[in-house]
């Protein structure tokens, strides 16, 4: 198939890219604006093969979606690319809103025109996949699961703006009968994970011997996914899911903030001990909570278990190690994104 992939310069979406193009005969086209978060970089090992092409350009501009789209003619276009950071979107919620909520508009409005040119032997099999995430369901006590059921409750203008799209999508398949796909996933991490989210902030900063930032007491809980874990799922929605359907896609690792922040400095204590000895744990540092901090997330994932036979593979001491491992061997790549991105705490809403 022709998978047109928006934000395959991102962090997810390069690892889909890179999937597709290692592990299927899919044809590839990656669509990106190429922001402070996405580089061609990402994507290098990949970018000579010739079921790969790459077109910079903007979900918000009509078209440029509209050209890319009638030259390459997607069979399933993936749409990843959005704003992402929740601090980000505390102190400046207008890209969220631009990128999300109008950018995904304009994807459906291109991809319905160009839905309904196909042949009508093509009509049944196009796919329009949107990448979605749990924060669209707010906040979880310290019981219970989201499922595809769980009523959308948003507490971030970063989450709000994905709860928007959501919807969008959800209306384009009743209203106008395209052929519509929704995942909500967990936290991914991994590798070319843009050092400003958590797990690779933490071992940028321990290796500089800057203090590890934890917001509060740490004691937030998130479902880790492993990336090479979620772009399997997609793959698996994109190719066997029922139009119209949601799926919760989670890693079944529930772990505390400070608890991710502990295992990753254990295991820079084993790889690359401190010239000093000293355990990197003594770097976190307690700092202010982010306004409106979510305190739990967990997904149900039975659905696409059962229906369409996904699973992860990596539990979370297996993905960590592994993530860790890979920032240890390519200090090349985050290091110049470290040094040009630095800035002050953001999200701190004032």
């Amino acid at each position: 198939m022709r998978i047109f992939v928006t934000g395959g310069a991102g962090f997810i979406g390069s690892a889909l890219v890179r999937y597709l193009i290692r592990e299927t005969n899919h044809e590839v086209l990656n669509f990106d604006k190429l922001t402070y978060a996405g580089t061609l970089s990402t994507v290098e090992e990949v970018a000579s093969s010739d079921r790969y092409r790459f077109v910079q350009g903007d979900i918000c501009d009509a078209r440029a979606v509209r050209t890319a789209i009638a030259g390459f003619r997607p069979d399933v276009i993936t749409h990843l690319a959005a704003e992402s950071h929740v601090d980000r979107s505390i102190d400046g919620p207008g890209a969220f809103i631009q990128t999300n909520v109008v950018g995904t508009y304009t994807m459906l409005a291109e991809a319905y025109a160009y839905w309904l040119e196909l042949p009508q032997n093509a009509k049944p099999s196009f796919r329009f996949h949107h990448i979605s995430t749990d924060e669209v369901y707010g906040s979880l006590g310290d019981t219970g699961l989201f499922s595809e059921d769980t009523p959308y409750d948003p507490r971030s203008p970063y989450s709000a703006s994905k709860a928007g799209s959501d919807h969008l999508v959800s209306a384009w398949g009743h209203t106008y009968g395209l052929p519509v796909l929704i995942t909500n996933c967990s936290n991914n991490y991994g590798p070319y994970h843009f050092p400003e989210k958590l797990i690779p902030l933490m071992i940028a900063k321990a290796l500089n011997d800057e203090p590890l930032p934890v917001y509060g007491a740490g004691d937030q809980v998130r479902d880790w996914l492993y990336v090479e874990d979620h772009v399997r799922a997609l793959q698996a929605v994109f190719e066997h899911g029922v139009p119209g359907r949601t799926y919760n896609v989670g890693g079944h690792n529930e772990k505390q903030n400070i608890e991710v922040v502990r295992t990753v400095c254990t295991i820079l204590d084993r790889l690359l001990p401190r010239p000093d000895g000293r355990p990197y744990a003594d770097q976190i540092t307690s700092v202010a909570d982010r306004p409106g901090h979510d305190k739990r997330y967990a997904i149900d994932a039975q659905r696409i278990g059962d229906e369409l036979g996904w699973t992860p593979v990596e539990t979370f001491e297996t993905g960590i190690d592994r993530t860790v491992r890979w920032y240890l061997e390519n200090e090349h790549w985050w290091r110049p994104l470290v040094a040009t991105n630095a800035a002050d705490r953001r999200g701190l809403a004032r």
